[in-house]
């Protein structure tokens, strides 16, 4: 497909060296440029892996019953979801 196209000075300069570093044609040279770039556009993110750094947080307070924290986080969660089904009607 023949098309025309403004390409910035620097980016000129940088292909018509390409071109001449690889003995190819400039056209070739823009072609397999474009098709490296949607290649790299297209391609999954490389994913970094993820860690968690453990830290000590010490003990519970004395008198603290962390069994009955978490029931409490649970009635709360419980309380939130049905006023959520609740304001859905």
């Amino acid at each position: 497909m023949r098309t025309t196209l403004t390409l910035d000075d620097d980016l000129a300069t940088r292909l018509k060296e390409l071109a001449f570093e690889q003995d190819k044609a400039f056209k070739q040279v823009v072609n397999e440029t474009l098709r490296a770039g949607l290649r790299a556009a297209q391609a999954p993110p490389h994913a970094r892996r993820y860690r968690i750094r453990a830290v000590a947080m010490g003990e519970a307070r004395p008198g603290v019953d962390l069994d009955k924290a978490l029931g409490l986080a649970d009635a709360l969660e419980d309380a939130a979801i049905a006023a959520e089904i609740e304001s859905r009607k």
